[in-house]
């Protein structure tokens, strides 16, 4: 039996790798199949039986019935008690449309355009850009690398196996966020200064589905949005897709000139503020505590919203993050969006908004719709790893390890851009504001970079008349990486100069 023609092909045609992650069941599966698909193995071929098979691909033979049973249940064998497993051909669920006369040799290929118009979205193109580069800058992104793999694993794992997460997905979806929300509530009023109730709040897939859903809810066409110079490209694009009109304000050392707002505009004449009072994007100034209340009393006084993004509170370097202006908003004219969990990979992080209890009910029609679902596994870890601390203590931990790699950074810096760049050296997030003395052409730079293994995105660079600047995100980089990356845009920046 060892020598059948059936056995003498599984020795050829199989094996099994141990050393990666995959099941051995799924891998000889998969492989048996493909075997069937190209008609080595035909309908009604008998299988050697499982002693056998262990004995063949030196498995066990739990492994061995686990396969058989894998492909019984996807049809492609028939297991017969007492007398063995025996290939079948799957039944074809589908049949091909006849063609028609016309393009008969095209009826089998996918449209690749459609056959009726539809409204294309201009300002929602793509900003991805692809490079084969080994190296890169962001505009500020944590170091997925400092994800805790195994005792994530472990976390995820404990999630999966709750008793109560079958009955929390049938529930209703404000039953089953009310205790993640209760936790995120506890979180953010102990960390951030805020004194809210799961009523003033709701979680979402990031801070740009969060933005998503509050602008439409406060905007209409031709709305008036003020955002400060240069601004957030993500965000204007949100707000530019519902047709709003967006106004630019000057910034200087200590944020958004308020004044500037007095001059220019009058009661009524503004929607809403698009403020990141913590960092500015991308220039990371700091909104002064002075013109926070004098932005405060205009919203009061000129009746706009105030949008408050606070993407990275978490990553604090000197002293105390300032706290949130929603943290003291008694009028309620502040929108606060945030997102917590950036010591994780990002299907682990989740974005919330804090308003009145009015917009939130209405924010979570709009999220309902969107994201009925949502997703139980990561509330269940995220609530778990907010009551433990966990989420506080990873914090921390990656914020000592970004601290250092801002300071290399910038010694770095002053090593090699010196007499050529300035910068301020941030109290925190993951990015530096980089500027050029000279004003070279950004684009050229960006290419050349590239012809040195350095890829610098589109969407980082800044450049009009009197700016010449990168947001220079080093969150992502280990030390001796941005060593390296620091030379190459050294020498890109000098083969530029010198043509």
């Amino acid at each position: 039996m060892i020598d059948s023609p059936v056995n003498t092909l599984f020795k050829q045609l199989i094996s099994i790798d141990k050393s990666i992650l995959q099941p051995q069941y799924l891998q000889a599966s998969e492989q048996i199949i493909n075997a069937i698909q190209r008609s080595y193995l035909t309908k009604g071929t008998m299988l050697p039986g499982t002693r056998v098979l262990s004995k063949l691909l030196k498995i066990h033979r739990n492994t061995a019935v686990a396969i058989y049973e894998e492909l019984a249940s996807q049809g492609w064998v028939e297991i017969i008690p007492n007398k063995g497993t025996f290939v079948l051909e799957p039944v074809k669920n589908t049949a091909k449309i006849k063609a028609t006369s016309q393009k008969t040799n095209e009826a089998y290929v996918y449209a690749k355009t459609t056959g009726f118009p539809f409204q294309k979205s201009f300002h929602l193109a793509s900003t991805v850009q692809f490079t084969n580069a080994k190296y890169s800058i962001n505009d500020g992104k944590p170091d997925l690398r400092l994800h805790p793999v195994h005792q994530f694993t472990r976390w995820y794992s404990a999630a999966m196996k709750r008793k109560t997460l079958i009955n929390k997905w049938n529930k209703s979806y404000e039953f089953f966020n009310s205790v993640f929300q209760t936790q995120l509530c506890n979180y953010l009023n102990a960390t951030r200064g805020f004194h809210i109730s799961p009523n003033n709040l709701i979680n979402t897939r990031s801070t740009e589905m969060s933005l998503y859903i509050v602008s439409q809810l406060l905007l209409k066409p031709n709305d008036v949005v003020l955002v400060g110079h240069l601004s957030n490209y993500a965000s204007n694009m949100i707000f530019q897709q519902t047709s709003a009109c967006i106004k630019t304000i000057p910034l200087d050392k200590n944020g958004l000139d308020i004044e500037y707002i007095k001059k220019h505009f009058v009661k009524h004449s503004i929607r809403c503020v698009y403020i990141c009072a913590n960092r500015d994007y991308p220039t990371a100034v700091t909104l002064s505590a002075k013109r926070r209340v004098e932005l405060l009393q205009l919203a009061k006084e000129y009746e706009f919203a105030i949008i408050e993004d606070d993407f990275d509170y978490d990553f604090q370097f000197e002293g105390s993050a300032m706290l949130p202006m929603a943290s003291v908003d008694a009028n309620g004219m502040v929108i606060y969006l945030g997102k917590i969990g950036q010591s994780l990979f990002p299907s682990f992080q989740t974005g919330f908004v804090i308003a009145p209890e009015n917009l939130i009910t209405e924010a979570k029609n709009y999220l309902e719709l969107l994201d009925t679902q949502g997703d139980l596994i990561q509330e269940q870890m995220l609530s778990e790893l907010i009551n433990e601390g966990e989420i506080y203590r990873l914090m921390k931990k990656n914020v000592v390890v970004y601290k250092k790699r801002r300071d290399f950074l910038c010694s770095l810096l002053t090593t090699h851009f010196l007499e050529t760049a300035q910068w301020e050296i941030p109290s925190g997030g993951l990015a530096i504001w980089l500027q050029f003395h000279a004003k070279i052409s950004l684009v050229k730079l960006a290419e050349e970079a590239e012809k040195n293994d350095l890829f610098l995105p589109k969407t980082i660079l800044y450049q009009d008349k009197n700016t010449c600047a990168i947001r220079f995100g080093f969150g992502h980089l280990n030390e001796e990486e941005i060593e390296i990356v620091i030379k190459k845009l050294k020498n890109a920046y000098n083969k530029v100069i010198q043509k």
